[in-house]
């Protein structure tokens, strides 16, 4: 299995090159989304890969998909690459297990993020504010205490190099529709509370993630990554303890390594040694090993 930074698919026409993924148009329909190596951290791509993430994220996506698809409907179409057009036979190695073809869908013009844990910029607004995103919250909170219930914090879509801005719900209504907003705020809470209850007998607390929603045929589908170590904070239940920063099974380790560095967020971020590299990627090989019971042979 190669490790892959960017692919070069010839026979499909490249709609977009994201941070993580390469999209490709397959017909008026369908599209191929690979999911690649590259690693991005406050909304910047940095310059080296952490090998086989892509893998990771794609396999543990179609693992949360499969189970909540009672809850919403995702966009998948297929995830073998066996069954994959035999115009892209030439990529297989590059497409094996990171990438999926999925049902076009109209983008819901918002993130939907839920936090079930008080941590991150949350909590930075909370010392300053007490509040988290137009939340008032009760005064007293530790750092990393459970939010009960958890809160849907929306906020804007931002593309390569910019920064997503938290809104408020109306705010993100407006932009969507009320009926949209509320229907992907339902699912949201939904699929958040059954994968955290999951997750915690697995020995994994989600403490916040993000979800992205699109219309198929006017019906709401979730697209994109699913509860993966890019989109989540995981921490270990063993040890947790509120009033502390905890450990993680994300990518929280290189954000925190990253904010120890001379850089101003803006691109060009710094080099990764090779020890961040490697931990990162034994971080994100964890959380899949964790909540799927499965070996990953990467």
């Amino acid at each position: 299995m190669k490790i892959v930074t960017s692919t070069d698919i010839t026979v499909y026409p490249l709609l977009n090159r994201g941070k993580v993924r390469d999209v490709y148009e397959l017909d008026d329909r369908s599209l191929l989304i690979v999911t690649t190596d590259r690693m991005s951290a406050f909304d910047v791509v940095l310059k080296q890969p952490v090998p086989y993430k892509g893998v990771i994220l794609n396999k543990l996506t179609l693992f949360w998909a499969r189970m909540f698809d009672s809850i919403i409907p995702n966009c998948v179409l297929e995830w073998d690459v066996a069954a994959f057009p035999q115009k892209l036979a030439p990529w297989r190695d590059e497409l094996e297990d990171r990438s999926v073809i999925v049902r076009k869908a109209a983008p819901l013009a918002a993130e939907c993020i839920v936090r079930g844990y008080i941590t991150g910029s949350g909590w930075l607004d909370y010392q300053k504010t007490g509040e988290v995103c137009g939340y008032k919250l009760p005064a007293g909170l530790k750092e990393s205490q459970r939010l009960e219930p958890a809160l849907f914090t929306p906020s804007t879509k931002a593309g390569s190099g910019e920064h997503d801005k938290n809104i408020s719900f109306a705010e993100m209504a407006a932009l969507t529709g009320d009926e949209a907003a509320r229907n992907a705020r339902a699912a949201s809470l939904e699929i958040y509370n059954a994968a955290s209850d999951y997750a915690h007998r697995k020995g994994i607390i989600i403490a916040d993630t993000k979800f992205e929603f699109g219309f198929v045929d006017g019906s709401l589908h979730i697209i994109d990554e699913v509860l993966t170590p890019d989109s989540s904070r995981f921490w270990p239940v063993r040890g947790y303890e509120p009033g502390k920063s905890q450990p993680s099974f994300d990518k929280q380790y290189l954000r925190d390594w990253l904010k120890k560095q001379d850089w101003n967020r803006e691109p060009p971020p710094p080099d990764l040694p090779e020890e961040v590299i490697n931990i990162t990627a034994d971080k994100y090989r964890d959380a899949y090993e964790f909540l799927t019971g499965e070996k990953i042979n990467i």
